[in-house]
């Protein structure tokens, strides 16, 4: 059986780029060559508090050098859900620009009042209130729609409470569950496909996490590399009854494959 080619390329950003601001090793050498080479590629991530004007001043400001347009966050991916269930709908939005302006963009009206969906983001500062409007909006008929299930996030000073965990809360005043649009949904991987129009078998998905990027790159039909600059350990690999395709010390060593 001969190896496929590999045309395209998904990669998550955090724990594979960059971490704590600072380019990881083989980052801006494999962006760099992906880009030389022509390669289409997006960069995915589940944060979905910052616009990708702002991560791409962010992944500069580490050497990494890359067009807004090749990030693809979860917040995108929540706003393109959205239309294809009900283009120029309505949305209570609990989260910051990065979901507010993607949902805005898409033709949505962001209000209080009997909104088709309640919309459930990342934010540095839950308010109470707003989780309260959430519940009694679903309590009311509106459907719950979450951005990502990571139920913490981290700080200088230690993890935060996430979407994951606000939405726990709020499904457990409502009875009602979230859809996650975020990783490990392949939902955000076919909708990354389908923005730089690559097909499944012939794309690759580069990630830190196995419950998240690895996972969902196997379910969307995608070949998937491990890096273990990030989060997941090699002893890790062995505890999940999946595999990637690869594990590899860090995106270094994918330059000569692009």
């Amino acid at each position: 059986m001969t190896e496929r080619t590999v045309d395209s390329w998904l990669t998550d950003m955090d724990g594979v780029l960059v971490h704590e601001g600072t380019a990881l090793p083989g980052a801006v050498e494999f962006v760099r060559t992906l880009r030389e080479r022509e390669r289409p590629f997006l960069v995915l991530t589940n944060n979905s508090i910052f616009t990708p004007r702002d991560l791409r001043a962010r992944l500069a400001a580490t050497g990494i050098d890359l067009p807004e347009g090749a990030i693809w966050t979860s917040a995108l991916a929540t706003a393109q859900f959205l239309t294809d269930q009900m283009p120029g709908g309505s949305a209570y939005v609990i989260g910051e620009a990065g979901l507010t302006t993607a949902l805005y963009e898409a033709g949505y009206t962001l209000t209080a009042a009997r909104p088709d969906f309640v919309v459930l983001g990342e934010t540095r500062t839950y308010s109470f209130e707003a989780i309260t409007q959430a519940i009694r909006l679903i309590q009311g008929g509106a459907r719950f729609i979450a951005t990502n299930p990571d139920v913490t996030g981290p700080s200088a000073e230690g993890d935060l409470p996430a979407t994951g965990a606000v939405a726990a809360m709020i499904s457990a005043a409502t009875g009602r569950k979230p859809y996650f649009v975020g990783k490990p949904n392949p939902m955000m991987i076919r909708s990354a496909l389908n923005r730089i129009d690559a097909h499944s078998e012939t794309t690759v998905m580069v990630g830190d996490r196995m419950d998240t990027d690895v996972v969902a790159g196997i379910e969307a039909g995608l070949r998937t590399y491990l890096v273990l600059t990030g989060s997941t350990r090699a002893q890790d690999v062995e505890r999940f009854p999946f595999r990637p395709t690869a594990v590899l010390d860090s995106v270094a060593d994918l330059v000569e494959l692009v």
